[in-house]
């Protein structure tokens, strides 16, 4: 299936930031498709997260990746990222620029400012758990290997969430713990946490971390909740 890919820029505020917005030039511009934000781990907008942002065309939405890093040293921007991730990690630049990314996406003729989402993988998915519990535009998230954001409490305020953790890395814990609290506040969730699996087991198959068994479940996962929380008209 051919994909679309148009290099865009996100302004926030006095700064911009790249983005890739990708599409399927077959369809029917008069038809609204569910939208997602799909946020990059630690390497950035590489060729890895196109490939999956193209995974996701092929199933109906258009998808914007963002790159946090553009128009910035990254090991500044990395440094920024986290040390207000281990503080107040709910309220800071990288989330006002998911916003704005989220707000520009939504705009799109061919966009149904309804249904919109996120994908984020380890940085990116824990952007995404943080960036839910203050934006209520977003109708469901899917983190793959995260962190919870800080106060935990403010999960209360979270999206339905579709997770994804592999047993041998640190943010198991992580995953354990967002499942409990998402009980605790009864928002719908799945969430999963793969024995055998390590850290970036969702990245190319020529990765040294790949697992196919992890990866092909966890999508599958993905697209099930998502078709119920995000694509379809009917989950008002």
């Amino acid at each position: 299936m051919p994909v679309r890919n148009d290099k865009i820029q996100i302004n926030v505020k006095s700064t911009s930031m790249d983005a890739e917005l990708f599409s399927d030039p077959s369809w029917d511009p008069s038809i609204k498709r569910p939208g997602v934000v799909l946020i990059h781990e630690i390497f950035g907008l590489n060729e890895d997260i196109r490939r999956i942002a193209g995974e996701i065309v092929a199933e109906g939405y258009v998808v914007l990746a963002v790159d946090l890093f553009s128009n910035q040293t990254k090991a500044i921007c990395m440094a920024r990222i986290f040390s207000k991730m281990l503080t107040s990690s709910t309220d800071h630049f990288a989330i006002d620029q998911l916003k704005q990314a989220l707000t520009d996406l939504a705009k799109l003729e061919y966009v149904d400012e309804a249904r919109l989402g996120a994908v984020g993988f380890c940085l990116g998915g824990s952007l995404a758990l943080a960036w839910s519990t203050s934006d209520n535009r977003l109708r469901a998230i899917a983190p793959f290997y995260s962190f919870n954001p800080r106060p935990k409490e403010a999960l209360s305020r979270a999206c339905p969430i579709v997770g994804s953790f592999p047993a041998s890395d640190v943010t198991a814990k992580s995953g354990r713990a967002l499942e409990a609290t998402l009980a605790q506040y009864e928002i719908a969730h799945d969430i999963k946490i793969y024995q055998g699996a390590k850290h970036s087991f969702f990245n190319s198959p020529s990765s040294k971390n790949y697992n196919a068994q992890a990866t092909e479940d966890s999508w599958s996962r993905l697209l099930v909740f998502f078709a119920q929380h995000l694509a379809s008209k009917t989950n008002e």
